[in-house]
């Protein structure tokens, strides 16, 4: 089943956020590399693709797991959570309707 994964930035996250992209891409990887990512990527506080200074407001993945344990197992042990990036982490079901 597929799971929304939407993560709210704590304040100020950039220098955090940056210091812990590559453990972050890291952990997601073998999602990737299973084909279990449907979507994911950072959610520009400012109306931006590139944001700058204003940085991240937060993430939304939308991801493949067999159980909703599982997903929330994956998201807590997210480094940009274990690491203080995320000061929040919603994991919900997802029904896929387009396309």
């Amino acid at each position: 089943m597929l799971y929304a994964i939407f993560a709210r930035d704590i304040p100020d996250s950039v220098a955090t956020r940056s210091a812990t992209r590559e453990r972050h891409m890291a952990y997601l990887k073998p999602l990737v590399d299973r084909g279990r990512v449907m979507l994911a990527g950072p959610l520009p506080a400012v109306d931006s693709t590139e944001p700058g200074s204003a940085g991240m407001y937060g993430s939304l993945l939308i991801v493949e797991f067999d159980s909703l344990d599982e997903a929330q197992d994956w998201a807590n042990n997210d480094p940009y959570l274990t690491e203080g990036v995320f000061e929040e982490v919603i994991v919900k079901p997802f029904k896929r309707i387009v396309p």
